[in-house]
Parts: C-alpha cells; structure tokens; sequence
C-alpha cells in the first residue's frame, strides 16, 4: 500500500436485490461502517435501487457506483441509462468493462473508451476493469491482454481526468469460479499495471493511482491479497451480499 493510497473496497451487487432488499442490507452495513472505517466503501447497485440507496447513504461514509453507463448523454438508445441520469441518481462512481458486460454482452474497447470519456467528462469517477481469460493465461497473453485492455481503455483521457480512475483488475477465470489469483500471481499483474500508467501518465499519476483486485474474495483470501504492495482494494462480488462478509473483508484492510 503506498503511502498515499487509500485502501478502497468496492461492492459489486450484479444482478441482484429488490429495492426493499437493498433498503435491508444497506441499514445493516450502515449500522457497522462509520468515519473509523480504515477503507473507502462503495456500493454498486442495479439501476432501479439508485435512488432509493441514495436516500439511505447521503450523508453517509458509503459511495455509490453504477455497475454500466451508456456512451452517449441522451436520445434513442433503449435500455440505455446515462452519465446525467446516474449523476442524478445519486451516484458518484461508475464501473465501466466489467469482464460480464466484455464477454457476455460483447463490448469492445472502442465501446468501454467513450464510456469512460464521457462518465469523466460529467464528474464520474470510473472503475475500469480489466482482466485476461482462462484461454489467454494459458496461452501466456496476460501482459498483452492487459496492456491493450487499459491503454485502448485509457485512449484519449487527459493526466487530469486520470486522477479520477481506478483500475481493477479481474481475471476473469477467477471471477465466482473459487479460484483466486494467488497474492503473488495478483501482485505480479497489479506491479505491471502500474508501471503501464506510470508510461502513460508518469510517475506521480502511478503512484496515486489505486488499482483493485477482484475475482472471488472473501475474507479468507482479503487479507494477504490487500498486504500486497500495489493492491489497493478489491472489487467484491458475492460475499458483498452478505453484510458479514463483506465487513470482514473491509476489516481486513486495516
């Protein structure tokens, strides 16, 4: 952890809760995470729970991100939802090239780049995920995949919009699989992506930037995942339905 980066765990809902299970879960972890959390905490709801969640966590220490944002501001996209839209809602984070929207809904680089363009223009700050696959790991493209995913992902955003990206990185044939990258094998990649920035952006944005770890933590991998040197966070799926689970990997950040 360096000595500017705040640890940040971010809650990856995907597909799942009402707006009355939401209201649940969310007055159950505001009862456990104040100001003396050691972590930054964001949720990541679906759509329809925005604006009930912001009612719930204005004033709070808990952010809120949407977990997708249309490239464009309005007009005939159907099904689409917009930067202004989700600013409206309450959000002030997006999670834009989650490896599900990548390989299940086919969004190329092309795509996730005006994404982020756009979500920074409105003041968003972005969560870009990146990640290789089973296939391309075994087939010894990590670097390469990684490489291409963030800097096609980062094509075009100033140094000064960079200052409101994180980066996490998921390998995909970790995520809601078990299997987890190592600490080891997480750190290698997570150095990597950090030394591209650094070639991108130079040393100081490298240094400040926070880059996430997600695929399948739990509070039995969190903690010697977050002691690794350039991870600085996680981006948690499942276990961030559950309250318990999810304090404990919060609590690991200490």
């Amino acid at each position: 952890m360096g000595p500017m980066r705040k640890t940040l765990i971010v809650g990856n809902w995907k597909m799942n809760k009402t707006i009355s299970q939401a209201e649940e879960l969310l007055q159950r972890l505001l009862q456990r995470i104040d100001s003396r959390c050691p972590a930054e905490v964001v949720v990541a709801p679906p759509f329809t729970i925005l604006a009930a969640a912001r009612a719930q966590l204005c004033d709070t220490v808990i952010g809120l991100a949407a977990q997708n944002v249309a490239a464009e501001d309005m007009g005939a996209f159907t099904g689409e939802v917009s930067a202004p839209m989700l600013i409206e809602a309450g959000c002030g984070w997006v999670i834009i090239g989650h490896s599900e929207r990548r390989h299940q809904f086919g969004e190329p680089d092309a795509l996730i780049n005006r994404k982020v363009k756009n979500a920074l223009e409105h003041g968003l700050k972005v969560i870009l995920c990146v990640g290789e696959t089973d296939a391309e790991r075994d087939a010894e493209q990590t670097e390469h995949v990684v490489h291409l995913q963030l800097t096609e992902g980062l094509n075009g955003v100033t140094p000064a919009a960079a200052a409101h990206v994180v980066v996490a990185y998921e390998p995909v044939w970790a995520i809601g699989t078990g299997q987890t990258a190592t600490p080891a094998q997480a750190q290698e990649v997570h150095g990597l992506i950090r030394r591209w920035i650094g070639e991108l952006y130079g040393p100081d944005t490298a240094q400040a930037m926070r880059v996430l770890y997600g695929g399948s933590v739990t509070p039995d991998n969190s903690h010697s995942l977050l002691g690794q040197p350039d991870i600085d966070g996680a981006l948690v799926g499942g276990a961030s339905l559950d309250v318990d689970l999810f304090c404990a990997i919060i609590g690991s950040a200490e």
